[in-house]
């Protein structure tokens, strides 16, 4: 059985998009340019992608119109949209539970929830989130759109990881 792995860069202060939604600020600190960081080897670990429309739509307007860049793996684009699916892309108009659970259930690696705030929230709320692998940009925005929604109670966590490079620090945890 799989994980649901929330994967995720965000301010110091905790967001993930700037006011417009630009994340064009997901940057290190020019200290160490060329480390690969934590992508590579989590990629490896991926073996189902679910996002909201709005990151899938950022991504194939705006930071890969010219490629898909998680080709080989299936991705479902949560959505109200009605959408044909396309090669490795799925658009899912059921509820967001029933789909990890899901992909959850078929998968042995990770399932990765790529984004955004709204997916990611319904399912901290719900409490499907196995692991928080955060990379946290050394930029504090002030306003955005936050990563963590109001829970109905809290979520403990256990620190399993850190790195860091090129002034980003991951921490990854697990819930208690």
């Amino acid at each position: 059985m799989g994980k649901i792995v929330l994967y995720l860069a965000m301010s110091v202060d905790g967001y993930i998009a700037d006011e417009q939604g630009g994340v064009g600020w997901l940057v290190g600190d020019g200290s160490k340019p060329d480390a690969p960081g934590s992508y590579p080897a989590f990629w490896d670990t991926v073996d189902a992608i679910v996002m909201g429309w709005t990151t899938y739509h950022q991504l194939v307007t705006e930071l890969s119109p010219d490629s898909w860049p998680y080709e080989d793996r299936p991705c479902y684009v949560v959505t109200h949209r009605q959408e044909e699916d396309r090669e490795d892309i799925f658009f899912w108009n059921g509820e967001l539970t029933v789909l990890v659970d899901k992909l959850k259930a078929e998968h042995a690696g990770n399932v990765w929830i790529c984004g955004g705030a709204s997916v990611a929230g319904q399912l901290l709320r719900k409490g499907l989130i196995d692991k928080l692998w955060l990379s946290i940009i050394p930029t504090v925005l002030g306003k955005g759109v936050g990563l963590f929604p109001e829970l109905p109670q809290e979520l403990p966590l256990k620190l399993v990881g850190t790195e860091h490079w090129n002034g980003i620090v991951d921490l990854i945890y697990e819930k208690r």
